[in-house]
């Protein structure tokens, strides 16, 4: 049997099959040299995240849960690239890896997922199943009676969970069901009732910093528009040193060469959210971050995001 050119490292859960799949298929239309069958293979690793299943992410260690064990047999070289969900990767790559390619983005909105299609026609006191500190905040925010447990999983599990009666609602990324070809789950909720998390619906690929081959094979699938996009919500997710630990949201929109950033930041009892927005060229993309996670910081203040 011949060895595979390249080796994409990833979750073991069907949703990071599903969309290093994607990648797969995207470098075997794209790079002749990986076209054949067998030139790529896919290796799930089970990741810290992916083994606890009890508690909030947020108190078991952070953003990074989900892509350490896979960022380590990057380095190790064990694989030659990584596919992750960009909502999960931190704020900074360890030394000697970088993100080197985007897929193009899918839609970035939450989806409700219950007996009604609004936010505002759940039962009052109902029990909402979520483990994002995001979408708790925001719950709440508008429904200070709702009940928010924590509910962990794949989108198998938590839709069981919602079906079986534990929890009156869960919400989930559109992107998400769409990949696993369920996009009629649900109600998507307007972003202007929930903001979606940085990075949600986009898919990058990380690599070796000095691997210029498979750097290389990378740019050649790598969604330019995407990249600008993730660019300015992460500067603005650097600003705030944001992490599982805190309430932050922030989406941008390319429409030509003009970009809307909105972003938005919020107590996690929902009691205050500050929200701000920018517009301008593509090219400013990062800095236009910068500036509204600086704006964000400051109208924040000290202590924002303590409990």
């Amino acid at each position: 049997m011949t060895s595979p050119l390249l080796r994409l490292g990833t979750r073991g859960s069907p949703l990071a099959l599903t969309q290093t799949g994607l990648v797969r298929d995207a470098l075997a239309r794209t790079v002749p040299a990986l076209s054949r069958p067998g030139a790529i293979e896919i290796v799930p690793i089970r990741t810290t995240g992916d083994v606890i299943q009890d508690r909030p992410l947020s108190e078991a260690g952070g953003k990074g849960l989900f892509v350490k064990e896979i960022e380590d047999a990057l380095l190790k070289g064990r694989i030659d690239a990584a596919v992750h969900s960009m909502k999960d990767m931190p704020t900074a790559q360890p030394a000697g890896l970088a993100i080197s390619a985007f897929l193009p983005r899918e839609d970035a909105r939450d989806v409700l997922i219950a007996g009604v299609a609004r936010i505002e026609e759940l039962p009052r006191d109902a029990i909402v199943g979520t483990s994002a500190l995001r979408r708790k905040a925001l719950l709440l925010h508008r429904r200070p009676d709702l009940r928010i447990v924590t509910l962990r999983g794949n989108v198998d599990t938590r839709l069981a969970r919602r079906a079986d009666g534990t929890v009156h609602a869960t919400i989930l990324a559109l992107a998400g069901l769409k990949r696993l070809g369920k996009p009629e789950v649900g109600t998507p909720i307007p972003e202007a009732e929930m903001l979606p998390a940085v990075g949600q619906g986009a898919v990058c690929i990380e690599a070796r910093a000095d691997d210029a081959q498979t750097r290389g094979w990378l740019a050649a699938i790598n969604h330019e528009p995407t990249a600008v996009c993730v660019s300015a919500e992460h500067a603005m997710l650097v600003v705030l040193d944001g992490s599982c630990r805190t309430p932050i949201a922030g989406h941008a929109i390319l429409t030509g060469s003009e970009l809307h950033l909105r972003g938005l930041i919020a107590r996690p009892d929902g009691s205050e959210v500050i929200e701000t927005e920018r517009r301008g060229s593509a090219t400013d993309a990062a800095a236009m971050g910068r500036d509204a996670g600086e704006e964000l910081k400051r109208r924040g203040g000290p202590g924002f995001f303590a409990d």
